[in-house]
């Protein structure tokens, strides 16, 4: 892997020292959240998503296979980084979602950052259409979150408080409320937030003001068909502009990062 933005000395390396796997540490560096202000550590939602050439998050259903082993290392140091994940009820079903795992080059850190051993999986969703007797829900490290609306059918919040889940209203219908996801979080402490999507989710994160950073792996591959964007549903006023912190690549695969400006 090799930086190519923001231009350093090594930028333009070359050879093994292009080659050269980053270490989980270097990684984290490269992707550390913003420093604690005068008033402590304000909340930060940040996304990582992956997408085709021509725009597409996925194919046949899954971002699999648009991805690649770097991607992978860097999807593991961003939960590594990570209070909480955030992820669509869909987006869980489709991935087959599973329990973060504690990764022991990662546990340190964690503990002197006052973070638990693994970040929280937190599910939005609106119906609590969900199989709860997965292992996300019955044998997580720490226990699964799920965030949906104060209307939400009784017997399916049961059901998930019944296998351990805790159980956040973020919204005053049946559904969350884009706007209040990241305020409900941080009321449970967790103000280091990612979001792996999907592009259902992520789109009414945009829409609603609150996304402040985008980790985007641009795949030099071409899907066609009429798969979705990182982001669909509601769209903006106008198209929100952010600033390009990092760029990396490794085997035509770009790693960019990009924060409000």
């Amino acid at each position: 892997m090799r930086r190519l933005f923001p231009v350093t000395d090594v930028t333009d390396a070359t050879g093994e020292a292009a080659a050269r796997e980053w270490s989980p540490a270097e990684l984290a560096a490269a992707y550390a959240y913003p420093e604690p202000g005068p008033e402590g550590r304000e909340p930060w939602l940040r996304a990582n998503m992956v997408s085709t050439l021509d725009g597409a998050a996925q194919h046949d259903g899954r971002s699999q296979p648009i991805s690649c082993p770097a991607d992978m290392r860097i999807f593991g140091v961003l939960r590594a980084l990570a209070d909480v994940v955030l992820v669509g009820a869909e987006t869980a079903r489709q991935e087959g979602y599973r329990p973060a795992r504690a990764r022991a080059d990662f546990a340190a850190a964690r503990e002197a950052a006052g973070q638990g051993p693994a970040p929280v999986i937190a599910v939005v969703t609106a119906g609590l259409d969900l199989d709860f007797s997965l292992p996300l829900f019955t044998s997580p490290l720490v226990p699964t979150l799920v965030l949906t609306g104060a209307g939400a059918a009784p017997d399916r919040v049961a059901a998930a408080e019944a296998a351990g889940t805790r159980v956040v209203r973020a919204g005053e219908g049946a559904g969350v409320d884009p706007a209040r996801v990241v305020p409900a979080l941080a009321e449970l402490g967790h103000t280091r937030l990612l979001t792996e999507g999907g592009p259902r989710l992520l789109g009414q994160l945009v829409a609603a003001g609150v996304l402040d950073e985008l980790c985007l792996t641009v795949s030099p591959m071409l899907a066609a068909g009429d798969a979705q964007r990182i982001a669909g549903g509601p769209s903006v006023t106008l198209p929100r502009r952010f600033a390009l912190e990092s760029m990396l690549e490794e085997d035509g695969f770009l790693f960019t990062r990009y924060r409000r400006s």
